[in-house]
């Protein structure tokens, strides 16, 4: 992963294309869902997302890091088009996804692919691994014959890593090992060809050492193929390995983005500062002299969030502006932005938490 470090210092592939088009824009994007009746008869909505905006260019990773619940799953899922937003666009190419049809709308589905955190239920168990591969190059339409699409089957077996390519073919799902299964699942979604992959918490449950082996992979195959991937975790440490930039979600919201190293060592938000203190370092020296950051309370309800800042009843240096105002996207370094009062000039969120004995 160190050649993701050296791109970091050196410039992102996103700083490199920023005057290209981006593949992917996401623009002020709301997704609510319903939620129960009240006494009055009238219906709540869990506010999955609300109001993010980010955009992916071309052969970069973005990590999305935060919470389970925090929405980043459902952000990937309305980039996939599996869901509809509620209010905001999301558009590919600069073509919102809602005037995608006919022809148009299958080359999205091709060029955009997703990787699943259970590689297990995302493969049938009834087909072979050959079978699935082959029906994802046939129905893409990547190649017409069946002869020549297990040939291509066997092909992107052996590019990631399962060799020799026909001893998998004509295994099942579950024959195969987690990381074997991730492996062909990585596999399938090659196989149409893409220009995006949002790989959904993809290590989450494999091993650490298989869990290397697939960053590995997917770092070797993004400079292969040129592929951006929207890179969901809640492992700080896997998405700062990975990541050239990345995004914070709190209870649905964007709070902290940047460069993936200015992010880590200057974040801004106190909520990226709780997060970063709270992942284990090997040095144990380093971790006797780190201070940690406890947070106290629960996340805020989805259905009821908070009003101002959605951070503001955890936050050890809230102010009361924090309370009843929504805190402005502000920079603080070169393409690092926060959403916090105390990251805006005249404030700084380090310092005050500093000053509070939190950080």
């Amino acid at each position: 992963m160190a050649s993701k470090r050296a791109e970091a210092a050196a410039g992102s592939p996103g700083d490199a294309v920023a005057a290209e088009p981006p593949l992917i824009s996401v623009e002020n994007v709301r997704k609510y869902y319903p939620w129960g009746r009240t006494f009055f008869g009238s219906q709540g909505q869990v506010r999955a997302v609300d109001g993010v905006s980010l955009i992916l260019y071309a052969g970069e990773t973005y990590g999305l890091v935060g919470e389970s619940g925090c929405g980043k799953s459902t952000m990937g899922r309305l980039i996939l088009g599996l869901e509809t937003p509620t209010a905001g666009t999301v558009r590919y190419r600069g073509t919102p996804l809602g005037e995608l049809k006919g022809d148009a709308w299958t080359a999205f589905r091709r060029r955009v692919q997703v990787v699943f955190q259970d590689s297990y239920a995302s493969l049938n168990p009834r087909k072979t691994i050959g079978q699935s591969l082959v029906t994802a190059l046939l129905c893409s339409r990547t190649v017409t014959d069946p002869h020549q699409a297990r040939a291509e089957a066997a092909a992107l077996l052996a590019d990631v890593g399962l060799t020799p390519p026909e001893v998998f073919l004509d295994r099942y799902p579950h024959e195969l090992s987690g990381g074997q299964r991730q492996r062909v699942g990585i596999a399938r979604a090659l196989a149409t060809r893409p220009e995006v992959i949002v790989a959904d918490e993809p290590v989450s449950a494999l091993d650490i050492s298989v869990r290397a082996q697939i960053l590995e992979l997917l770092e070797r195959l993004q400079h292969e193929r040129r592929v951006t991937y929207l890179f969901i975790s809640h492992d700080l440490a896997v998405v700062r390995a990975i990541s050239h930039r990345i995004g914070v979600m709190y209870l649905g919201r964007l709070v902290e983005a940047g460069p993936a190293e200015s992010v880590f060592q200057r974040p801004s938000h106190p909520y990226t500062q709780a997060l970063i203190r709270s992942t284990p370092v090997p040095n144990p020296r380093e971790a006797r002299a780190r201070e940690r950051v406890l947070l106290e309370g629960d996340v805020p309800s989805p259905v009821n969030p908070p009003l101002g800042c959605p951070f503001h009843p955890r936050c050890p240096v809230a102010e009361s502006r924090c309370r009843t105002t929504a805190p402005p996207w502000v920079p603080v370094g070169e393409g690092h932005y926060a959403a916090c009062h105390l990251a805006a000039p005249g404030g700084s969120a380090a310092g005050a938490a500093a000053s509070a004995g939190a950080v």
